[in-house]
This record gives C-alpha cells, sequence and structure tokens, in this order.
C-alpha cells in the first residue's frame, strides 16, 4: 500500500516567516543554512511578501519561490513590464511531491491577471522551466584574455581618441553608473533595470553575509567631450611564477559601455595593466565584440558559454507588438500552451510604420509551443532551426524562413545581469 502524503500548504509568506523561508532557501541552493539576523534583515527590505512563496510542511518551509517587478528592454529599445522569477528551492527531503508545480502555477496566473507581458528567470538547470513555458532567449559567454599573445602594445597609456580613464571609488559609481547604465539598457534587447539596491551592493554599500565583500576597482572611461561612457569593476589576484615572473588576472565584475569606442578603450585598459598577463571577461553577449578589438583574436577563447535569460510568454499580442522586426511580412502563429495562458492562434503584421499582432481564424504558417515562441521572441533563436529539431512545425512551405526573416535580429539579444 502506498503511504499517503501528509498536505503541504503552499502560501504566501508573512514577514514572521522569512527567517524560515530563508533557511529554506540556503538548504535548496547548498549554502550553510544557518541564517545571520541580518540577512534576514536584509531580505525583509525588498521582498514582497505577497509575491514570495512557501511550501511549509508541518510549519516548517521545505520549498521556496519569489518573484517581483521587472522592466525588460525588447527589439528596437521599448521596454515591456515581466514577472522577474528568483530564488526557486524544494528542499531535498521533498523533491516529486508537485511543489514547484503549484508554486508556479500560482505565480504565473497572478502575473497574467497583473497584466505582466513576459515572466523571466535565469535557470539553474536547464531541463527544469521548458515545461512550464519558459524558452532559452539569450545566451552569456566568458572569454579568457591571454595578454601577452593578444599583440596589444605594451607602451600604451591611454585612449588615443582624445577620452581619458580614470579609476574612481564606489561613491562617485553610484553617482555616474545608474546614469550610463539607462542608456545602455535601453539600446540592448534583453537587458533589465538596475535598481538603487543593485548599485548599493554592487559598490559594497550594503553588504551581504552570504557574499563576502572585496572591494574592487573601477574605472570609468570619458569621451574627448568629457561624457561618461564607459565604466568597469574588477578584482586582480597576485601570483608569481617563477623566477619572479607575474602571472595575474583581472577578473571582471562587470563592464557597461554605451560605444563601441568606450568598450574598446575599456578591454585595452584592463589588458595593460602592469603584472596582468590573463583577463577574464566575466559574463559578455556570445556575439560580444571583445575579441575582435585585439590584434590576435585567438587570444581571447570562450571559457564558457551558456543559455541565460528565459523568457515565458503570457500576452503574445503585446510581446509581438512591442518590438520592432528587420524585415515586412505576415505570419500566422499556432501557439500551444498547455497552461491556458497564451495559446491561441495570432496574426503577425510587420510593416515600415510598425507591427501589429491580432487573433485570428485564418490556417497557421507555423505551429510551436509558447516557450519556442519565448526562444524566438527577442531574435536570437532561428525558427529554421527548431523546426530541423522538431520543435516547430511549418504548416505552409517556407514559413520558417518567413519567420527568421521577421524575427532574427543583426546582433544577439543579451541580459548582462543575474537576478
Amino acid at each position: 500500500m502506498s503511504r499517503p502524503v501528509p498536505h503541504i500548504d503552499v502560501r504566501s509568506i508573512t514577514e514572521a516567516d522569512i527567517p524560515d523561508w530563508s533557511r529554506a532557501l540556503n538548504t535548496g541552493f547548498l549554502r550553510t543554512p544557518d541564517v545571520a539576523e541580518t540577512e534576514v534583515a536584509d531580505r525583509a527590505s525588498y521582498i514582497v511578501p505577497s509575491r514570495t512563496l512557501g511550501a511549509f510542511d508541518a510549519g516548517r518551509c521545505v520549498a521556496t519561490f519569489r518573484s517581483f517587478a521587472q522592466e525588460l528592454t525588447v527589439v528596437g529599445g521599448a521596454t515591456v513590464p515581466a514577472d522577474a522569477i528568483s530564488n526557486v528551492t524544494v528542499t531535498p527531503t521533498h523533491r516529486r511531491r508537485g511543489l514547484l508545480n503549484r508554486m508556479m502555477a500560482h505565480d504565473l496566473a497572478a502575473a497574467k491577471e497583473r497584466g505582466d507581458v513576459v515572466a523571466t528567470l535565469i535557470a539553474a538547470e536547464y531541463p527544469i522551466y521548458g515545461r512550464y513555458g519558459f524558452g532559452p532567449a539569450t545566451w552569456a559567454a566568458e572569454w579568457t584574455v591571454d595578454v601577452p599573445r593578444a599583440g596589444l602594445d605594451p607602451r600604451w597609456a591611454g585612449p588615443e581618441d582624445g577620452g581619458r580613464i580614470d579609476i574612481v571609488d564606489s561613491a562617485d559609481v553610484r553617482k555616474i553608473g545608474p546614469e550610463l547604465h539607462e542608456r545602455v539598457r535601453l539600446a540592448q534587447p534583453g537587458a533589465i533595470e538596475r535598481g538603487e539596491r543593485w548599485w548599493q551592493v554592487a559598490t559594497g554599500a550594503v553588504r551581504l553575509d552570504r557574499s563576502p565583500w572585496t572591494e574592487p576597482f573601477f574605472a570609468v572611461y570619458r569621451s574627448a567631450g568629457g561624457e561618461v561612457e564607459g565604466l568597469v569593476s574588477y578584482l586582480a589576484d597576485d601570483k608569481w611564477g617563477d623566477g619572479k615572473q607575474p602571472l595575474n588576472t583581472a577578473s571582471v565584475k562587470w563592464l557597461i559601455a554605451a560605444t563601441p569606442e568606450a568598450e574598446r578603450n575599456l578591454w585595452r585598459y584592463l589588458c595593460s595593466i602592469d603584472w596582468i598577463t590573463t583577463v577574464r571577461s566575466g559574463w559578455r553577449a556570445p556575439d560580444d565584440l571583445l575579441p575582435f578589438f585585439l590584434p590576435d583574436p585567438r587570444a581571447a577563447r570562450i571559457t564558457t558559454l551558456a543559455d541565460w535569460l528565459w523568457v515565458r510568454v503570457l500576452d503574445v499580442v503585446r510581446a509581438l507588438e512591442a518590438r520592432t522586426y528587420e524585415g515586412q511580412g505576415e505570419l500566422v502563429l499556432e501557439v500551444v500552451d498547455g497552461a491556458g495562458l497564451a495559446g491561441g492562434r495570432y496574426r503577425l503584421r510587420a510593416a515600415d510604420d510598425g507591427a501589429s499582432c491580432a487573433p485570428t481564424t485564418a490556417a497557421a504558417d507555423l505551429t510551436l509551443d509558447v516557450a519556442e515562441l519565448g526562444a524566438l521572441w527577442l531574435g536570437d533563436e532561428s525558427a529554421v532551426r527548431l523546426a530541423a529539431l522538431g520543435r516547430v512545425r511549418e504548416e505552409r512551405a517556407g514559413a520558417a524562413k518567413v519567420a527568421d526573416a521577421l524575427l532574427r535580429t543583426s546582433r544577439r539579444p543579451w541580459c548582462p545581469d543575474m537576478f
């Protein structure tokens, strides 16, 4: 006889639940389960209890889930409201009991009711989220640069375009960083906003017990006209080889640039620091310009390439009308959504003066799951490739090529941030 499964209560947490919820979160992410008072106070300062779920078995939290409001940049520079999902765990003793199903269903239904266009997340494990309608919409890469091989002039002493690079402190970054980031993220499909707390954590103004703080270096690039156009945060180690030869690595925590010139000069600066023989780029777009800023692009090798931002479309019409298209044409999509949130048949028309999308009864050109629509939406994935994989079905010959001509972008989307 099967053993009856006790009832597990899935609900929004209260402020009193935060210590227990935090312990379950730490357990799920294999961090020490101890929860300091400072950690509880920090979480209480930014989580929204009504959007923070827990599963409770006999009063003990055994699963966690949190969402928050997010603004996501789409192709063309518009933004849409997104339901950002984070802090998803299930305690090892309570796996395979449908807890994530219940929490996800609750959150997505609330997001749909609220009017969010999409839901987003960054997946710790690839196989989990496709079954909830999420598709990998952006990818990220990390490069390791062999500085001596790069071919740069070691005598380089600063930008040759009239600009300048200066070391600044954390207080300066909190002043100049937010405005620069707004300019950058509104030009980058897949990017999200950085709130005040992000800048406080990134500069050490708020320090987290679970993430020991090491003060990084900050460098700013200003154009010849004095405008802030680039900013980088990086750490350096202290490693020396035989014969007292320096073997130090500069590890970039984040780098933002409003122009290719700013980006080029910041990378060249990093590769010109005395004693630095290796530069690790941190997470970058998969088609980043970094290798081609070097005389020898082979000096930069990809050490990590992985899926990054996953998207779950909640409102097909608003999602497809929000972005721009690089071509003109028409496509009828049959979107399959097992959760009943965004399924249906839709006609997309793209023209010079904008795009329109509306439900239709016309024959479909392509049939695809809502997860595949999420992968295609920001322009990174290919409908032709998905058709070859059997994940998109052509109802009209050549429709996948039409979809690629409309949806794909000349530069790949990228989300610079973890959340």
